[in-house]
């Protein structure tokens, strides 16, 4: 397998030379089932908190030994090695339960958005053929109500009430009253409907699963993303990809990080594969704190910083801009936090520079993406600063940039093209998708999507993305899935939906419509359509009409003419 062209401007690995001291250029990573991190931060530090939520604590002993009796548990309901089992949390402490006692049964996690529709989750469920989910109790009507057309023989439910201080319990359940199930229809399901605690209560004696985990091949993630289709996609991620992305996070961060001293605070979702290994995996590894925050709640995650003092913070461009805009944020105390780090969209100059005089520390950006566990980029911490950047590839990642046509000709240094990335983090596949996994995936290399270049010292800089895909607030959103919707309005005749900037969260959805002869639709009305069927993030915030929307030469919708068309009349 060849590593680059003969006179390739990226063998040299220029972005060594500006690697902070302390990280290698190579490293050796375990070759083990990843839940063994927790066994690494639980055997050092037992009785330090692995999580805290609402001012309960977790220790990692305790996390240790509910992961091991849910491992039982699901092996008692024959959940074992192959078998894809969903988490449908917030950001909890029954998600870390869940996560690593999947794993401990040999199992495999497809974590799934909490927000997604009836019908977003059918398709992550039929795709996958998850066999159970862990939910929130209210969302047990929405699984129900689609479970006969998926794979699902049980569904475990919980309540975040579970996991909180008494007082803190109270007040949820106040406000989450009309959101319980009904007992009934619980009753009436046709597949098993169990308790959480209930289900860890019921092992009395846990023991070892011993089931043999082959790191290298064997799943340990079901992770979704989308395509240029927007179908779900599911990357498949090893054991070997996600404990390798987490040792390499942990080399890049070593000299700010104590092991058994660090605590994160967590507003990004477990949910999302940023949150998994930057967040739940790393710190787990560590021996750190998981400051659990379910919504995003400014005042909620001001007042955790005060109140916890956390010392890593990783997030999204839009909490950025939140706490900028926030009017509480110049009264609170940042100083407890030593690294600030952003990911999962371009985080503008402007919010930088206000965020580090906000804060009086470093902004840092990283990227990656669902298919690389996440991290394949990162800024460094103390050597030479470029704040536009994505930063250097991590240890033993090599980059490099290609031409857009054919993607075989590598391009001379500062040139425009298309990514790709190479290294021990990258997945093995899309699940059941050979012609998806042999387009993306060639000779090693993946090819990201992106556009990006980079420059002379071996920083990379992305300058858009190559498939329509919009991002909001750090969320894929497809056209494809939302035109969808749109398409089955009675009105519609044509649908072309596109991203557009937004201060806030990156990009907004805005949809271009024609309607068909002689029927009528306001846009508010059709905003309210797409509210049914998609989650919030994907819903557009603007409808357009038109006579009609142009097209190819075959009759497809141009996305490209939308979004010159929206640039010539907005001005941007």
């Amino acid at each position: 397998m060849a590593t680059y062209d003969s006179d390739s401007p990226y063998a040299q690995k220029p972005w060594l030379k500006h690697y902070d001291f302390w990280v290698p250029a190579a490293s050796t990573y375990p070759r083990q089932p990843v839940y063994r991190v927790l066994n690494i931060g639980a055997s050092h530090y037992p009785d330090r908190p692995a999580t805290m939520f609402f001012g309960r604590a977790m220790t990692f002993r305790q996390l240790k030994d509910r992961a091991l009796r849910l491992s039982n548990a699901l092996a008692g309901l024959s959940i074992g090695k192959g078998d894809r089992v969903g988490i449908m949390l917030p950001n909890c402490p029954q998600f870390v339960i869940s996560f690593f006692a999947i794993l401990r049964a040999g199992a495999t996690v497809v974590s799934v958005n909490p927000t997604y529709t009836p019908r977003e989750f059918e398709r992550v469920a039929a795709d996958s053929g998850m066999r159970a989910i862990i939910a929130l109790d209210e969302a047990a009507p929405r699984i129900l109500s689609v479970r006969h057309n998926t794979n699902i023989e049980h569904i475990i439910i919980t309540g975040l009430e579970e996991c909180m201080p008494e007082e803190a319990a109270a007040r949820y359940l106040a406000d989450a009253a009309s959101r319980k199930p009904d007992q009934k229809q619980l009753a009436a399901s046709t597949a098993p409907v169990h308790s959480f605690s209930g289900l860890i209560e019921s092992v009395s004696d846990p023991k070892p699963i011993r089931v043999e985990i082959d790191p290298e091949e064997d799943l340990a993630a079901l992770q979704y993303t989308g395509g240029t289709t927007g179908a779900p996609k599911g990357a498949m991620l090893t054991h070997f990809n996600l404990f390798a992305n987490t040792t390499q996070s942990v080399l890049w961060r070593s000299y700010l990080s104590r092991p058994g001293e660090e605590s994160y605070l967590m507003v990004i979702p477990l949910f999302h594969v940023y949150g998994m290994t930057v967040g739940m995996l790393m710190s787990a590894l560590l021996g750190s704190t998981l400051i659990l925050i379910p919504k995003f709640d400014i005042d909620m995650l001001l007042q955790a910083i005060e109140q916890y003092r956390p010392t890593f913070f990783p997030a999204v461009p839009t909490l950025y801009v939140s706490i900028l805009n926030h009017p509480k944020a110049k009264e609170c105390d940042f100083s407890s936090i030593k690294y600030f780090n952003s990911g999962s969209a371009p985080l503008p100059l402007d919010v930088i520079e206000r965020f580090e005089m906000l804060t009086d520390n470093i902004l840092r950006q990283g990227y990656g993406l669902t298919e690389t566990s996440p991290t394949t980029h990162s800024t460094p911490m103390f050597a030479k600063r470029k704040p536009t950047s994505i930063g250097l590839p991590f240890p033993d990642t090599e980059a490099r940039i290609v031409d857009i046509e054919t993607g075989e000709r590598e391009l001379p240094i500062g040139e425009i093209g298309e990514l790709c990335v190479r290294g021990p983090q990258v997945m093995k596949g899309y699940w059941n998708q050979p012609e998806e996994t042999a387009r993306a995936l060639r000779d090693g290399w993946f090819y990201t999507g992106d556009i990006a270049r980079m420059d002379e010292d071996g920083y990379f800089y992305i300058i858009q993305r190559k498939k329509d895909m919009i991002i909001v607030s750090g969320f894929n959103v497809y056209p494809s899935e939302v035109e969808e919707v749109l398409y089955a309005h009675p009105a519609v005749m044509e649908a072309g939906v596109i991203g557009v900037p937004d201060e806030y969260r990156g990009e907004r959805v805005k949809a271009f419509v024609a309607l068909k002869p002689g029927m009528q639709a306001t846009a508010e009305e059709l905003i309210e359509h797409c509210r049914a069927s998609l989650a919030k993030y994907k819903v557009p915030g603007q409808v357009e009409f038109l006579e009609s929307l142009p097209k190819t030469a075959v009759g497809k919708i141009l996305h490209r003419a939308l979004r010159e068309m929206y640039s010539n009349l907005s001005g941007c």
